[in-house]
């Protein structure tokens, strides 16, 4: 798998030549179920700016930069989405540096294998790419961090897909707490658990789902459940009990090292290959809000990067189990 890792302060050639690359895949798995089954280009702009209105202008040069066209301008509102499922562990280390470290379960073919790092908006923030401007994990200067899994829910309903949310989150936040307030509000399309934590180690882990009110808790750790299982034969498959209990008695009962807490998610069973069956773990990243720093990881490798000091790079790895 090949992965880049660009910077572009502001809207620009680079992020269009990147949708011009991404744009044919997408926009099949966009109108898969038809064109009628997404909603209007009116109903998406309106979701937009009656929900995430400081992202509105920043919305609109992006479709300029993409073409100007239909289709695209509602596939970047992320305004109900097609369905998508993912694995997915996150966990938040207890000790004496604030540090976020995830594992992102999902199909290798459905993926963007991009870090950007932004500065829109006068808001830098440098995470891994979904729907190229929607994230599924990053970090800000201000010294947020975000993590999204699967919640294990079939429900689906009126909302964004979550990659914009948590966009929207490190576009506009400074702490957790108003990051809780952002995800008490705003409509997700499907169940997700979102985990922030910021500078100064205050943290939550926000259960949303499109049928019932956000749940904001204190959980340093988030698999693919929320409060109970619901759709069994998923969790049976992704072992998310398993991979919860497993994570809480490392916090509780071992309180490990960081380093050795974060070799815990290269390996099983928080590590899964399990690619054959749907997806496995594409990379393990590492957020240090506090230092405005990231690391990807793969087994025997690491990949860091600091906000301020990020160079365009890229690097081909193999991942265990992928084709």
């Amino acid at each position: 798998m090949l992965w880049r890792a660009y910077a572009e302060d502001q809207p620009g050639p680079r992020w269009a030549g990147l949708f011009a690359e991404y744009w044919p895949a997408y926009r099949r798995w966009w109108l898969k179920d038809g064109e009628s089954a997404r909603p209007t280009y009116l109903e998406c702009h309106r979701a937009l700016k009656a929900n995430m209105p400081e992202l509105v202008p920043l919305y609109d040069q992006l479709c300029e930069l993409a073409g100007g066209g239909d289709h695209a301008a509602r596939f970047l509102s992320f305004y109900n989405p097609p369905p998508y499922l993912a694995g997915c562990s996150q966990a938040i280390w207890t000790g004496t540096e604030p540090v976020l470290v995830r594992n992102y379960d999902y199909n290798p073919a459905a993926f963007d294998s991009l870090i950007l790092n932004t500065n829109w908006g006068g808001r830098r923030v440098m995470g891994v790419s979904d729907g190229l401007w929607g994230l599924v994990d990053g970090v800000n200067d201000a010294g947020l961090a975000v993590s999204l899994t699967f919640g294990g829910r079939r429900v689906v309903g009126k909302g964004f897909g979550v990659p914009l949310i948590l966009r929207y989150i490190l576009q506009t936040c400074t702490t957790a707490k108003e990051a809780g307030e952002v995800l008490m509000r705003i409509p997700t399309h499907m169940s997700y658990n979102v985990t922030v934590l910021d500078e100064n180690r205050d943290y939550l882990t926000a259960m949303m789902g499109p049928d019932r009110k956000t749940l904001l808790t204190h959980n340093a750790v988030a698999t693919n459940h929320q409060e109970q299982v619901e759709w069994i034969s998923h969790a049976r498959f992704t072992a998310t009990v398993e991979r919860e209990r497993y994570l809480l008695q490392r916090l509780t009962l071992h309180r490990d090292p960081q380093d050795v807490f974060i070799d815990a998610f290269l390996k099983p069973p928080l590590y899964s290959t399990a690619f054959s069956a749907g997806f496995g773990t594409l990379y393990t990243a590492v957020y240090r809000p506090r230092l405005r720093e990231m690391e990807i990881r793969w087994p025997g490798t690491v990949w860091p990067m600091s906000m301020h000091a990020f160079q365009d790079s890229a690097r081909r790895v193999a991942i265990p189990g992928a084709a």
